[in-house]
């Protein structure tokens, strides 16, 4: 009984919203229920770079990053760390970097964790196309902060900020987001 208790608290389901536009969805955490956005072309069994898509799939929650400079450090007992402004994610599907944490300034193209408009004050890196990697299967596919109104993202699920935090405090090692 137990064990499943904790398997409920640890196991996010996301789904699309029904009768909605495809980028929103449903996060469900155990009996609670939030809407998220997702990317701009719903969800996808067949990612790949650039299109838009949230990937379809199970994918275990590696790493918290935050902006200290504009939060504290997240309450979870999930692996975290604060972000630099040199910290960047390639998404050079040809380099070979693809899809890993980069040093700014990066020759190859990738996305600037530090960023001004707040996504990525807090997001929560997961294990989509890490390993096995897939050259041009997506990259930077994060549960991070969602834009005013639950805009889309570009393939993310994204929840309001402190909707994000209330959820990160109940996760830990072994916490899994199920897409689809």
């Amino acid at each position: 009984m137990a064990a499943s208790i904790l398997r409920e608290m640890s196991e996010i389901a996301v789904g699309a919203r029904p009768g909605a536009a495809v980028h929103h969805g449903l996060l469900r955490l155990g009996a609670d229920i939030f809407p998220c956005a997702l990317g701009r072309s719903g969800i996808t069994s067949c990612k790949r770079e650039g299109d838009g898509a949230t990937p379809r799939g199970c994918f275990r929650l590696l790493e918290v990053l935050y902006r200290a400079d504009r939060l504290r450090r997240p309450r979870t007992r999930l692996p975290c760390r604060a972000i630099r402004p040199a910290d960047g994610w390639c998404d050079a599907p040809g380099d070979r970097n693809y899809n890993r944490p980069v040093p700014l300034p990066y020759a190859a193209s990738h996305e600037r964790l530090w960023r001004d408009d707040g996504l990525y004050d807090l997001l929560v890196v997961l294990d989509c196309n890490i390993r096995p990697r897939v050259h041009g299967a997506g990259s930077a596919i994060f549960l991070h902060v969602a834009r005013p109104g639950l805009a889309p993202t570009e393939g993310c699920v994204a929840l309001p900020r402190p909707r994000l935090e209330r959820l990160l405090e109940r996760l830990g090692p072994g916490s899994a987001l199920m897409i689809g």
